[in-house]
């Protein structure tokens, strides 16, 4: 496996009390203003201790493509592990904080040991571990508290499009009957860049709302990148490891 699969683990970038998921109108309803839907959209947040993922990762780019599963161990809001395997034999591993990335793979024999800084580059948009954190978990990307936005509605959801002057363009789509996530992308269009989401469907596991796999597509020129995790199966609040060691004789890389 090539290193595309530890350069993009960080993407897959998942007992307290549960609040169940809003529910709301059946249809979008265009009496609401983006602020109301946002605060909508907030009231889902879901409240927990430790999630533990089991899933299968689709990846295919111009050059490759790969099956594998991932193993995907979450502790709110401090640390995230995937792990990823071929036939049960870990390849790869991720290991993400709210401070750094850092990941290893064994086919290359080298790992990854840096700030998010490198990665938001390569990216093109600003990283940190809550965005990571929420893409896993089927929430806004960015914090939408921190924004004004034009509002309109497109097939029964609500889209959302910030005022920005930057040259990043952002926009989020939220379901027209409970406010979540359905898909969101973010494009720059002088470099023929976009990374868009999609959260096909969802489901509820004990109690709260998660999505049932992500859809990640990312367009760069003519080059484009498709990653399919499907989520088979969520268990919350189970005590959780995070064991991570880089054997001493892997060679480190940096991200420019």
């Amino acid at each position: 496996m090539k290193k595309y699969i530890g350069l993009l683990s960080f993407c897959f970038l998942v007992s307290c009390s549960a609040k169940k998921a809003v529910v709301a109108e059946t249809v979008a309803n265009d009496k609401l203003t983006a602020e109301k839907i946002i605060e909508n959209h907030y009231k889902n947040k879901l409240d927990f201790n430790t999630l533990y993922i089991k899933s299968s990762v689709s990846y295919r780019d111009p050059n490759q493509s790969q099956n594998v599963t991932a193993e995907i161990k979450i502790k709110k809001d401090k640390i995230i592990l995937v792990s990823f395997r071929i036939l049960g034999i870990t390849v790869a591993k991720a290991l993400i904080t709210p401070e750094k990335v850092q990941y290893y793979e064994k086919l290359n024999s080298s790992y990854f040991d840096g700030n998010y800084s490198a990665l938001s580059k390569l990216l093109g948009t600003e990283l940190d571990f809550q965005k990571v954190q929420n893409l896993l978990l089927g929430e806004a990307f960015d914090n939408l508290k921190n924004g004004k936005y034009n509002l309109t509605l497109e097939d029964n959801k609500y889209k959302l499009e910030p005022f920005s002057n930057s040259g990043i363009r952002k926009t989020f789509y939220l379901s027209g009957d409970n406010y979540l996530i359905k898909q969101e992308a973010i494009s720059q269009p002088t470099l023929e860049r976009m990374l868009q989401i999609i959260y096909p469907a969802r489901k509820s596991a004990e109690e709260f709302n998660l999505p049932t796999g992500i859809a990640i597509e990312a367009n760069q020129k003519l080059e484009k990148t498709t990653i399919n995790i499907n989520y088979n199966s969520i268990t919350f609040n189970e005590e959780l490891s995070f064991p991570y060691s880089v054997p001493n004789s892997y060679e480190r890389i940096f991200i420019n």
